[in-house]
């Protein structure tokens, strides 16, 4: 059985999600015999290259609060990552355009190193004091991967480089009505959407897994929209 997951490295719910679904993958019987592929999803694909904002400082202008209103709602979120054992740090982030980080993710599923890029991504990201929105720290992160430094170099150094696997991702997001993420598609034949309990993830393994016509969800799951806004329920 495949599990297609869409994110973005700039999801925090996508980095939760991720642990919660791995959770839910450990406890499911036919576990071994599930292919896990990572998909491509930009919160912010408007974003100019380079350009970057404090996170704080984003969620309080989306959602029109306070800048220690909107620390709260990261304090929220941290909390949630931090049950389920993840590092986060609530202060010191940036958002930006991830459209690189994609790009890079899909040489290291060519190489059979995504997933080693996806965690470093997120550690990065949410964990440690690194940027993930410049070349060079993307470059560092793809050796530590695993990857060739002279060809993840080339990627990035060419915009075009995996741009149409990027965007062809993006296209099935749509296609599969996904506009938030994560997104979890079961043998394109089932949806879960949104950083679910990990229970819930077990359900629907076994359910796909046995070929039933629906997948239990939570109505309060926790995602992440187009223009980097991530959801908190209750205080959205």
């Amino acid at each position: 059985m495949r599990v297609e997951i869409w994110s973005d490295i700039a999801c925090p719910w996508c980095y939760i999600g991720k642990a919660r679904f791995e959770k839910g993958l450990a406890a499911f019987a036919h576990r071994d015999e599930v292919e896990v592929v990572f998909r491509s999803f930009e919160l912010d694909p408007n974003s100019p290259k380079g350009s970057v904002a404090p996170v704080v400082e984003m969620l309080a202008k989306k959602y029109g609060r306070t800048v220690e209103e909107a620390r709260g709602m990261e304090e929220h979120v941290a909390a949630s990552a931090r049950a389920e054992g993840l590092t986060y740090r609530t202060e010191g982030r940036d958002h930006g355009n991830t459209f690189d980080i994609h790009r890079l993710l899909h040489l290291a599923a060519a190489r059979g190193r995504q997933e080693e890029l996806l965690d470093l991504a997120y550690r990065a990201n949410f964990a440690e004091e690194r940027s993930v929105f410049d070349s060079a720290t993307l470059l560092v992160l793809a050796v530590e991967a695993g990857l060739d430094e002279a060809e993840a170099a080339a990627v990035l150094a060419d915009a075009t480089a995996y741009a149409d696997a990027v965007r062809a991702d993006e296209r099935e997001a749509a296609e599969l009505g996904a506009n938030a993420v994560p997104f979890f598609v079961l043998d394109r034949r089932f949806g879960v959407s949104g950083g679910q309990p990990a229970e819930v993830f077990t359900q629907a393994l076994e359910q796909a897994w046995a070929g039933r016509e629906s997948v239990p969800t939570s109505p309060d799951a926790e995602v992440c929209e187009p223009d980097g806004a991530c959801a908190v329920p209750g205080q959205a």
